[in-house]
């Protein structure tokens, strides 16, 4: 395997006047787990077809394992394992019959086929079913199913766009629990819309707006950045916040919401300032329904670079 398990650089797909993707540049290395994130429309999925071969790029590069997606596109396949959005799996065949078709279609051994096929029955749990036509599946069954022919290869590079969709609570967690297993001697690359699943899974985070990565880090740094004191006050907000952007120590104050007489605040300021700056408002004589300090989330992360383009946030 290459250094780099994925590198992508400059890369662009134009449809007509529409830029879906404008030039970016990311590298993933062999047994990362990567969220890929972004809104509707924002470039995931049409960056994640570019990269499994099912669509030509306008311009730039793409390789996995070294190999050139455009270029040597068969040995991207031999190395692969995506599974889209929507699944296209025989609605005609049986799990089983489907899992081994797929099998001998991506060379995998015969002597392995049948273990390999026993270990993805089991580990997307669909043991169960595997006698039943895969049309007559619920949608997260045919979910696990296009998983398991994701996986049933054993490749060393795994692209899962929105995999979880469709599953119940119980499933989401014993799939994401898989997806993670993956991880090290996998690369996977994970697109969801749910942000609680790649704070569980994943170390690093490519979050992508209008075509354009807008920020790509380890979600170790979010918990490094200063805590945030969020104080909802009942008082005039025409005097609450002029006088908590005037204390010691407050960088920045934001009325996150609620009206002129009770209104959430978002205070930049140390954590040791909780209590001194709760004192003080109290004995201005304004009533505090709520104090807490909350350091930033990936969702907070998420609406910050989306949202407001925060170039700050970007950066971070």
């Amino acid at each position: 395997m290459s250094d780099r398990a994925i590198q992508v650089e400059n890369l662009v797909k134009q449809y007509g006047q529409v830029l879906a993707v404008d030039r970016i540049s990311f590298d993933v290395a062999p047994g990362e787990l990567v969220g890929f994130l972004g809104p509707n429309g924002a470039g995931k999925s049409t960056t994640m077809r570019m990269l499994t071969t099912y669509l030509p790029a306008t311009s730039g590069v793409a390789r996995l394992c070294g190999f050139d997606v455009m270029d040597d596109s068969m040995a991207v396949r031999e190395r692969l394992g995506y599974l889209p959005e929507s699944v296209p799996i025989y609605p005609e065949m049986r799990v089983e019959e489907y899992l081994v078709f797929r099998a001998r279609l991506k060379g995998v051994e015969r002597r392995k086929r049948a273990a390999r096929v026993e270990y993805c029955l089991e580990r997307c749990r669909i043991r169960e079913v595997r006698r039943r036509l895969v049309g007559t599946l619920s949608k997260g069954y045919r979910q696990r199913v296009g998983l398991a022919d994701a996986m049933i290869n054993d490749p060393p590079v795994m692209i899962l766009d929105e995999p979880t969709s469709g599953l119940d609570p119980v499933q989401i967690r014993e799939t994401l629990n898989t997806i993670k297993e993956l991880a090290g001697s996998h690369t996977v690359l994970l697109s969801t819309h749910i942000l609680p699943e790649v704070e569980a899974i994943c170390n690093r985070v490519m979050i992508i707006n209008r075509g354009t990565i807008r920020w790509d880090g380890m979600l170790s740094t979010l918990a490094k950045q200063a805590p945030v004191i969020v104080m909802e006050v009942r008082g005039p907000a025409s005097e609450v916040k002029p006088f908590l952007t005037k204390e010691p120590g407050v960088t920045g104050v934001r009325q996150a919401s609620g009206d002129q007489n009770l209104a959430f605040y978002e205070i930049d300021a140390p954590a040791e300032l909780l209590e001194p700056l709760a004192k003080k408002v109290i004995e201005k004589g304004w009533l505090i329904r709520r104090l807490d300090l909350r350091r930033q989330r990936l969702e907070d992360l998420y609406m910050n670079v989306v949202l407001r383009g925060d170039p700050a946030a970007a950066a971070a």
